[in-house]
């Protein structure tokens, strides 16, 4: 059975990442609005009826914003710690709210989501690894470094998400105040451009067919910038900006249990931008 990936949006104005097959999928994270991401599901031609599951990686608004219309109006189960449902103080109707434990896998359908913990600012933050079809596909954001967990669960991933938050002389260089620049370049702030960097060399598996730049910032970024970095050194991979604008479109993956293991997209793509602004 093949898996379907897109990016609804990647970006500190709201993130949110779906991972299905043809018969069920999930969310990780819901970022923006109810309205929004029907839309954009509907541009891409997936299902909503198909979400069976959306998974809360920690309690941050550009994560949780879409949330409590989402789940409520389209009856779609939540998974969340405890300490992150606290926090977060989502109003989101008992029943669908649902637990999860780092390294305990949650079934959905033939989907498995395997969560696990990170450094980042947040009261119980997790990042998620969703596996069908012999593929594992991680969603590595808002990590302030790459810690065991991070790196371990990297090495097992086919496609992966992969923060790229900052260039390292554009912060420092800009307009944020001194406090922020240190929260965002911090062991529990995110990712840079040369971090992400160093982690995708020394641990991509050599089967890694895609990769994601993601959450990348609109003040102390450029997707030109982070794919002139990654560039040279993408090899076989793939590798794209996921946009703060606009979904990507669908990437195809027959997995390892299909006829082919060629992927493919709704329009070919090599190092590039789905959206440039």
């Amino acid at each position: 059975m093949s898996l379907f990936i897109t990016s609804l949006n990647s970006g500190s104005n709201g993130n949110c990442y779906y991972i299905g097959n043809a018969d069920e999928a999930v969310l990780v994270d819901a970022g923006i609005s109810c309205r929004e991401t029907e839309k954009r599901l509907k541009r891409l031609d997936l299902d909503i009826k198909k979400i069976k599951a959306i998974f809360i990686s920690h309690e941050h608004g550009d994560h949780i914003s879409g949330v409590e219309t989402l789940a409520n109006k389209h009856l779609i189960p939540v998974y969340i710690t405890p300490a992150t449902l606290r926090n977060s103080r989502l109003r989101i109707n008992e029943p669908l709210i649902k637990s999860f434990t780092a390294y305990n896998p949650v079934q959905i359908g033939a989907l498995s989501v395997r969560a696990f913990p990170k450094l980042h600012d947040a009261i119980d933050a997790h990042s998620f690894v969703v596996s069908g079809s012999g593929l594992n596909v991680g969603v590595f954001t808002d990590i302030g470094a790459p810690c065991t967990h991070v790196i371990d669960n990297f090495k097992q991933c086919h496609i992966a998400f992969l923060e790229a938050n900052y260039d390292e002389d554009m912060l420092q260089n800009g307009r944020y105040p001194h406090h922020l620049k240190k929260r965002i370049s911090g062991d529990h702030g995110h990712l840079s451009n040369r971090q992400a960097l160093e982690l995708f060399i020394q641990h991509k598996p050599d089967f890694m067919s895609m990769l994601y730049l993601s959450h990348l910032s609109k003040d102390n970024n450029s997707p030109h910038l982070a794919l002139e970095l990654f560039a040279p050194h993408a090899g076989d991979t793939d590798v794209v900006v996921a946009s703060r604008y606009q979904e990507t479109p669908v990437y195809f993956e027959p997995g390892t249990t299909g006829p082919s293991k060629e992927h493919i997209f709704a329009k070919p793509v090599q190092m590039s931008l789905f959206s440039v602004g």
